[in-house]
């Protein structure tokens, strides 16, 4: 069967047909899931009935993975996951939802706020794979704005200011937004900031797409107060309802987007109820911009 895409999101965003994750991928079938990615920037499988080793065989068939350590507040001994995934579950080592208070939910909440995986690290992620293996009774969508066509729609001496700026991005920045400050002095330390150029150019389109995140807290050589209002302004831009695709889960969907082209957010769902999403994330090819000893 051949690899069919229909556009599902009002600017981007498609849905996949011809694809069984079960079996190793046809060299025909990388390629239309790469260029289906280049075109759509996020593509949705339904009814992947996969289990984990599937789903990274079939993430690894697509590129070199990046390993999720250090990025969450779950210590080693409680992961549920090897490190090949990023546990984005609600739930702990004997797969019981979080106590309400339980400082790793909290710090889990600032995947609400619009972000692209991995913004906080040197090397930033290319594409990330969610599997749903369980979702909640209502609530739990994910929502993901496409930063291409943001970009293509600033005035042209916004697109002149936005050309050249880095800003510095980092974890503690978007959870002290939802007034997330219990870090310890390792967790500082690991999430210290990194730099990333505001604009990035597609390597094989050439499109070009603003690279924002709430992980953004400050743009190199401005004042702080006037960059994060300038990073709110952008992203408000970014975030209007024409750019913006609402995926709502079923048991069984896996969703595939490119973080180089978009930023997505989680929304609210009931905290007693377990949500079991399961995250394989393929490395970025680089840096955006040369990092500061």
């Amino acid at each position: 069967m051949p690899v069919i895409i229909r556009q599902v999101g009002p600017c981007f965003a498609g849905e996949v047909a011809g694809i069984d994750m079960r079996k190793p991928l046809a060299p025909d079938e990388v390629a239309a899931i790469h260029a289906g990615m280049d075109r759509y920037a996020v593509l949705v499988f339904r009814n992947q009935d996969i289990d984990d080793a599937q789903q990274l065989a079939f993430t690894r068939s697509l590129g070199e993975i990046e390993h999720a350590i250090g990025t969450s507040l779950r210590a080693t001994e409680d992961y549920r996951l090897p490190t090949t995934f990023a546990d984005v579950s609600n739930l702990d080592r004997q797969d019981k939802p979080f106590a309400r208070d339980d400082r790793r939910r909290l710090f889990a909440i600032g995947n609400r706020l619009w972000h692209s995986d991995s913004s906080f690290k040197p090397v930033p992620a290319k594409y990330s794979l969610l599997h749903a293996i369980s979702i909640p009774s209502k609530g739990g969508d994910t929502q993901f704005a496409d930063m291409r066509a943001a970009y293509d729609a600033l005035d042209d001496e916004t697109k002149a200011q936005v050309e050249g700026l880095v800003c510095e991005h980092s974890q503690m920045f978007s959870r002290q937004q939802i007034g997330f400050f219990d870090f310890t002095d390792e967790e500082r330390e690991r999430f210290r900031p990194v730099r990333q150029c505001m604009v990035r150019t597609h390597p094989v389109t050439g499109r070009k797409s603003l690279y924002l995140s709430s992980h953004a807290g400050s743009i190199v050589g401005w004042p702080v107060p006037e960059a994060r209002g300038f990073l709110r302004d952008l992203i408000e831009h970014a975030t209007q309802r024409e750019f913006v695709y609402t995926h709502k889960w079923r048991i069984g969907d896996l969703v595939m987007w490119d973080n180089r082209q978009t930023m997505h957010r989680a929304r609210p769902f009931p905290a007693s109820e377990p949500r079991d999403m399961r995250r394989t994330t393929l490395a970025g090819d680089g840096p955006t911009v040369a990092q500061a000893a």
